[in-house]
């Protein structure tokens, strides 16, 4: 392709950074998707499983399978929600918060990294284009 689309750049950025954080995550025999949920877990009042599923932007059954893997690896434990009998809470377990800590010191890194090589106006600019791409995306306004 000769010229890079807008798509084709944000798809492969995307791809570069969830390749980067599953490399990092496997050294701790964890995914990005684990990281992703532990850190959408209140590590101490617990969070209801369909707002982690909301935050992390997955489908209900994608998410079902991630939250049976995050059991099996005795990172989370799920508990009746006593204000609401049809829900579930999703609780860390003391492995899961230590997991939640490699998770949170990956992502400052990541950050870190990127804010200490790029000027905080051009990552200004890059937030600003990527809000207004969403925007535009959920207002309907391409399609």
């Amino acid at each position: 392709m000769k010229e890079k689309t807008i798509d084709y750049i944000l798809r492969a950025t995307w791809q570069s950074v969830a390749r980067m954080y599953n490399e990092e995550a496997s050294k701790f025999e964890g995914s990005m998707a684990i990281g992703f949920a532990l850190l959408s877990i209140d590590k101490e009042q617990g969070t209801p499983s369909s707002a982690i599923s909301s935050r992390m932007g997955m489908e209900p059954t994608s998410f079902t399978r991630t939250l049976k893997t995050l059991e099996e690896k005795g990172l989370i434990i799920r508990k009746k929600n006593p204000d609401d009998g049809r829900g579930v809470l999703i609780y860390l377990t003391d492995l899961g918060k230590e997991k939640r800590e490699l998770s949170i010191q990956t992502v400052i890194k990541f950050n870190e990294v990127i804010k200490n090589n790029i000027s905080q106006e051009k990552l200004n600019h890059f937030i600003e284009v990527a809000e207004s791409i969403n925007e535009l995306i959920s207002e309907k306004k391409i399609f």
